[in-house]
């Protein structure tokens, strides 16, 4: 009997790492006054893209919400990882795209034209608030 060919290793989900505090702030809709419930409604949506992706990148994703300020402490939830930014979130979110995984895609979303450059230093690309904003 053959021996059967080697099934290659399965890459790593890519990863969707969130800047919360972008994304809700991309929105007039009140936010400022319960940033902590913006960024769990935030965080609920997102458990849809964690299963379907985003445009441009095909579900499963692993989903990474960086919170910060006031929004500090959110739980996360099944398909939704969250942290808390110790610091300045932007920093935070340099150091999720950078530690991706050997082959994994990564993709951060942000308006920040900064931070798009610092992560696209590590080799992760961005999109809009727009491509989470309408989830859920």
């Amino acid at each position: 009997m053959e021996n059967a060919p080697a099934h290659p290793a399965e890459a790593p989900r890519p990863l969707l790492v969130v800047d919360g505090a972008n994304v809700v702030g991309s929105v007039p809709d009140g936010w400022w006054r319960d940033r902590r419930g913006a960024a769990e409604r935030l965080r609920d949506r997102l458990v849809r893209v964690a299963e379907e992706g985003v445009s441009g990148v095909t579900g499963p994703v692993e989903v990474v919400l960086v919170v910060e300020g006031a929004a500090r402490g959110v739980e996360p939830v099944p398909g939704v990882r969250v942290e808390s930014a110790p610091g300045s979130g932007d920093d935070h979110i340099v150091a999720v795209a950078a530690s991706a995984a050997p082959g994994q895609e990564c993709v951060v979303v942000t308006a920040d034209r900064e931070l798009r450059e610092r992560v696209a230093a590590h080799g992760a690309r961005s999109v809009g608030p727009r491509a989470v904003r309408g989830a859920g």
